[in-house]
């Protein structure tokens, strides 16, 4: 009997790893499927404006890391969802964003990748709105995949744009340094 409880106390510790999370206000999965691989919550936070909530990010991988570096350069699974919670957040507005990321993250040398920056641009084909879901997923056989309120828009191969993309947010010089912290926490 004592050998049945101290394995349920082992399991039940377990659990708060895969636990479901609640951050600004949005339900966060704990874990993730991926072309089926199984991915867990890394870290989760807001990312703020002036003082304004403009979406909760959530980073998924298959191991648990508190090291930018090598999760931006692993060729792993790995996504990060952006869970729209203001109507601040328009087309234009991201758009900008992930440009002026892609141009931090790569040193103002876009070059290489913007093809596969102008891809993803057009995948942002329509209006973003509060409670919407982007997800930016990342596997070696498909590259990035980019999906907005589960609809998959399409995917882009290359590693080399999986690390600038996920600069954006882990990089040296990331969308919100706050947020960074919390995705690797």
């Amino acid at each position: 009997m004592k050998k049945i409880l101290v394995f349920l106390a082992v399991c039940l510790m377990a659990i708060p790893a895969m636990a479901n999370q609640k951050v600004g206000g949005v339900d966060l999965s704990g874990t993730m499927i991926l072309e089926g691989e199984n991915l867990i919550l890394n870290g989760a936070g807001i990312r703020k404006r002036a003082f304004m909530n403009l979406y909760v990010g959530a980073l998924y991988v298959k191991e648990k890391s508190s090291n930018a570096t090598t999760l931006i350069n692993a060729d792993a699974p790995m996504a990060i969802r952006l869970h729209i919670t203001s109507g601040m957040i328009t087309r234009e507005r991201m758009l900008d964003a992930i440009n002026e990321g892609f141009d931090a993250a790569t040193g103002g040398n876009i070059t290489p990748i913007k093809p596969q920056i102008d891809t993803l641009n057009g995948f942002f084909n329509d209006e973003i709105k509060d409670g919407d879901l982007i997800e930016l997923a990342y596997t070696p056989a498909s590259g990035v995949i980019m999906s907005k309120n589960g609809e998959t828009r399409g995917s882009i191969e290359g590693l080399d744009f999986k690390k600038a993309l996920f600069a954006i947010w882990l990089g040296d010089k990331p969308a919100d340094n706050r947020l960074k912290r919390d995705m690797l926490n």
